[in-house]
């Protein structure tokens, strides 16, 4: 005590709230915590709703078909069994929408690939199958208005026209001994939004194309292609390259890698909007069969999500032209049957060998301008045929500016130079020339008058199975 009185309470300031009495704190907390948990899962269920209504969304874009198992037959076993083989066919049907490419009847296939996704979905590999293939085609019964097919040697695009889908599906079965899960077919109109819907996806053209059954007009150089000038470009043949069909399916490759490449990009896969407007393309571009649903779809989808664009590969089957079915193609063996084993057992390519100190760039990441210099007519082209069939992209064929020209020569750049002792070694005799102040990666191959030929393919040759990556650059070679 001091001075007769004890310590009065200080004042509250008007910095401090008034104590509470522990029941009133207690509800105001629980309240709160209430209004706080209530608030948290309305943003919840809203995300969830909006996320629920678009998997509903694009599951109902899906249109399906039932492949049986008496359509397939008896069938290779699967020996990669985690792995995933999906059969890709691109439709050329012309009616509907369609139609302004062409009154044809029936439905036939302009693109058909296999899509090997492996076990881990860590890599890819893209198969292409050249439509004018000549191969055994087996017996399939009709269906679905369709004839069916009888087993006799044809072109394996007839599979489809004879007996749909199931019919190539068993044909590319029985050709590889691959086992397929599953298929996707894409029509002309669903890849038109599918690019659109990505914003475009670039090219670089070697000269202007002009191509009235194509609908394309377009000029030289690099450039952004949107859906129709896209589906023209894909179905370009004979004003573009050597107007061959192999010519068609690398600028396919080529344009598809590029398209990935795009679709896997910061710009597509930050952009909740861009996203689901190529979802929403895709799943309204693709017909399947009722296995692959969306669900399927999604998962793989999650599983792969670290797969980079580099680790999806692009190889064709390998092939020469016929010499019985003039125009038509055959595939060389036994580099075929060694690409097939290897992906029905999920064992990938050696990676690029190293001699004399310098790695060797595969056959299919060179384009190739061929310059005839001689006054042989017809050579120019009868060269680039034999490049293309060993895996090469023949960018441009035409003549040399003077004539005659003495020695065969490889002119290159810095950036093309890593090409060259691929190019030289498939070559009975030529020449480099560097060419220092050039930007272009591609390598312009003159034919001069001392051409004596390709060396002969080695058997256990498999460069041309490597392929390329979804990395590639198609405006590398401009």
């Amino acid at each position: 005590m001091s001075n007769g009185s004890m310590d009065a309470p200080a004042e509250p300031s008007a910095q401090t709230a008034p104590a509470q009495p522990p029941a009133r704190a207690g509800r105001r907390r629980r309240r709160w915590l209430r209004w706080t948990v209530a608030g948290g899962t309305a943003v919840v269920v809203a995300v969830a709703g909006t996320a629920a209504a678009a998997y509903v969304k694009l599951n109902g874009n899906v249109k399906r078909v039932e492949v049986g198992a008496e359509e397939l037959g008896a069938r290779p076993a699967k020996i990669a069994t985690k792995a995933m083989n999906v059969l890709v066919v691109g439709s050329d049907q012309r009616n509907g929408k369609n139609a302004k490419y062409g009154r044809e009847v029936g439905e036939r296939t302009d693109t058909i690939m296999l899509a090997h996704i492996s076990p881990k979905r860590d890599n890819a590999m893209v198969i292409s199958f050249p439509r004018d293939s000549m191969v055994q085609l087996p017996d399939c019964k009709a269906t679905g208005g369709l004839q069916g097919q009888r087993a006799h040697i044809g072109m394996i695009n007839e599979s489809f026209n004879f007996g749909g889908i199931g019919c190539t599906w068993k044909t590319v079965e029985s050709l590889t001994g691959i086992r397929i899960d599953h298929f996707v077919k894409v029509d002309f109109t669903g890849f038109k939004s599918m690019v659109d819907a990505v914003g475009g996806v670039e090219v670089c053209l070697p000269e202007p194309i002009r191509d009235v059954k194509a609908l394309l007009n377009l000029p030289a150089g690099r450039q952004v292609l949107m859906g129709e000038q896209a589906l023209g470009y894909v179905r370009v043949r004979y004003s573009l390259g050597d107007g061959s069909d192999i010519g068609r399916i690398q600028r396919q490759q080529m344009f598809v890698a590029s398209m990935i490449k795009k679709v896997m990009s910061g710009d597509t896969l930050t952009d909740p909007t861009r996203l689901f407007g190529f979802l929403d393309a895709a799943t309204k571009s693709v017909t399947t069969d009722s296995g692959l649903t969306t669900g399927v779809m999604k998962d793989l989808a999650t599983s792969a999500k670290g797969m980079a664009a580099g680790q999806i590969h692009f190889v064709t089957t390998p092939w020469r032209y016929s010499a019985t079915h003039p125009g038509r193609v055959e595939w060389v063996q036994p580099q075929s049957r060694t690409l097939f084993q290897m992906v029905a057992r999920d064992k990938t390519f050696a990676g690029s060998g190293i001699k004399g100190g310098q790695t060797k760039v595969s056959r299919s990441k060179i384009q190739v301008e061929v310059r005839n210099g001689t006054n042989r007519s017809g050579l120019g082209s009868q060269v680039a045929v034999q490049l293309e069939e060993r895996g090469y992209h023949i960018y441009k064929i035409g003549d040399a500016p003077r004539k005659p020209y003495p020695k065969t020569t490889i002119m290159y750049s810095p950036n093309g130079e890593p090409g060259v002792p691929t190019l030289s070694r498939d070559l009975l005799a030529s020449t480099g020339r560097a060419v220092p102040r050039a930007t272009t990666s591609r390598l312009i191959l003159t034919i001069g008058d001392d051409w004596k030929g390709l060396k002969p393919l080695r058997s256990n040759d498999t460069d041309s199975l490597k392929g390329f990556d979804a990395t590639h650059d198609s405006c590398a070679g401009a």
